[in-house]
């Protein structure tokens, strides 16, 4: 039996936060040189590209893997690389794009690691963030979306590996 998906939000009104989020980075990096754009893989690969494509500031894109659920279904926070960045990040402006912030732990872990490859700056964008279930603090500096304490999958987040390809941000309903 096929899941039933309830749509959370929208995929307009995802691309239009989106273009608010770019017209906002367009002020914050005006007559920067380059900004760097990290999208954390998987999940991320949707709304870097939505973002990207909005964004007018010269950028380039770099690419991150990283667990830290060493087999289990909550984050232990240690980051495991699985694909490193291709390029340094030192001295460039680099805006970390993440799908969703849950505990924090993930994020805080990879701000720190980041942070000592001594970029000029070091900014994070999370599409959707659940606050509510904050363990470690992390600073987001470009928010999509505050959702509640459900389990969403589409715009590129998945239900082991399916439904990443849904153009809105939904829950799964059995």
């Amino acid at each position: 039996m096929a899941d039933k998906i309830r749509v959370m939000i929208p995929e307009e009104d995802i691309t239009k936060r989106i273009g608010e989020i770019a017209e906002q980075i367009n002020k914050d990096y005006a007559g920067a040189d380059n900004v760097v754009l990290i999208c954390i893989l998987k999940g991320s690969v949707f709304v870097t590209t939505e973002l990207a494509k909005r964004i007018t500031v010269p950028v380039t894109l770099d690419f991150m893997s990283v667990s830290s659920y060493e087999g289990g279904t909550e984050s232990t926070g240690r980051v495991r690389i699985i694909k490193d960045l291709d390029d340094s990040i030192e001295g460039k402006n680099v805006i970390i794009i993440e799908d969703i912030i849950d505990s924090g732990r993930t994020l805080r872990n990879l701000l720190d690691m980041l942070s000592s490859r001594k970029p000029a700056s070091l900014k994070l964008l999370a599409l959707l963030d659940k606050p509510s279930r904050r363990v470690v603090e992390v600073p987001v500096d470009y928010t999509g979306f505050e959702i509640p304490d459900e389990f969403v999958v589409g715009f590129g987040m998945d239900y082991d590996q399916r439904y990443r390809n849904l153009p809105f941000i939904g829950v799964v309903e059995n």
